[in-house]
């Protein structure tokens, strides 16, 4: 068994930003983002980890980031632990396989959210209305139904609680015209490149949300790409509109906190001991479909 890494303290490395996943350091020119074994569900951070969650981030976040090359540059710097400067070695072991130098970005404040399929909060709106996040969709469509083509849905950037939807036309208000549209693009892009992918390994991606940055002035691909956390996978030879999916990701926790008599607000309770195992074991077997290595 690997240790779980809630927390890092790495007092010599400078400014800690700390994220609900990620701890950032600054260091000065450069950025080391470590993923932790943090979990967070329904916004709230819950006191147990999950072994190995942050490396399974950070690799497969690797293998998307080299996969989507061709579409969009990328922040990364280094992500072997071998090759980073002496003064973050000494934390080699803390950092090996779930960390990353990467370059500074201005981070535009739009998560880039793109749907090509019908669930979750989409689904509950188009039930209402027939639309997502104000798009009109066709009529008579089912729970989990593939859409015509993927949406681009963005929303707002919130360090606390929900993200907000917001319409492309707010978008280009937030960062202008030219950035709305080149991350509309580019994340349709992304998005139909890693479709592709993984349903030749037996995976729909459903639905998945990117963050971009620009270093002088060129647009990049930034954070984690298409990871349990930030997308939702379903297995294609199970795949049956008409009814929610099970997901690869945190989903068996999400099931059980649902079970609790809980409000869902801080301090969250712990998990047992086999709903964590099943929550890393699911995190691992995705990493493994999408990539064909054992973490």
């Amino acid at each position: 068994m690997t240790a779980i890494i809630r927390e890092t303290n790495f007092d010599t490395l400078g400014t800690l930003k700390k994220g609900k996943v990620r701890d950032i350091y600054d260091l000065g020119d450069q950025l080391l983002i470590v993923a932790t074994d943090r979990l967070s569900a329904f916004d709230v951070v819950l006191p147990t980890g999950i072994e190995d969650k942050g490396k399974v981030l950070t690799k497969l976040s690797l293998f998307w980031f080299r996969q989507m090359k061709d579409v969009v540059p990328n922040h990364i710097i280094e992500t072997d632990i071998d090759r980073y400067p002496a003064n973050l070695r000494e934390y080699g072991e803390a950092l090996r396989d779930r960390s990353m130098l990467v370059k500074k970005a201005r981070v535009l404040p739009v998560e880039c959210v793109v749907r090509g399929y019908l669930a979750g909060s989409g689904w509950n709106e188009y039930r209402k209305s027939g639309t997502v996040c104000g798009i009109k969709l066709a009529e008579n469509l089912k729970e989990s139904s593939k859409l015509e083509e993927p949406i681009f849905t963005p929303s707002t950037k919130a360090d606390e609680g929900h993200d907000l939807n917001i319409s492309f036309e707010e978008t280009v208000k937030i960062i202008g015209d030219d950035y709305a549209r080149k991350l509309r693009d580019t994340t349709i892009a992304i998005y139909e490149k890693a479709r592709d992918i993984a349903e030749k390994r037996g995976i729909i991606v459903a639905d998945t949300k990117f963050e971009f940055g620009t270093i002088e002035g060129d647009v990049v691909l930034i954070d984690e790409v298409l990871t349990p956390d930030s997308s939702r996978f379903w297995s294609l030879k199970d795949y049956a509109p008409g009814k929610s999916q099970e997901s690869y990701d945190k989903q068996i926790v999400r099931d059980y906190l649902n079970t609790l008599d809980w409000p869902k607000t801080y301090p969250g309770p712990e998990l047992p001991p086999e709903i964590a195992k099943k929550t890393s074991d699911r995190y691992k077997e995705i990493y493994k479909i999408l990539t064909g290595e054992n973490l």
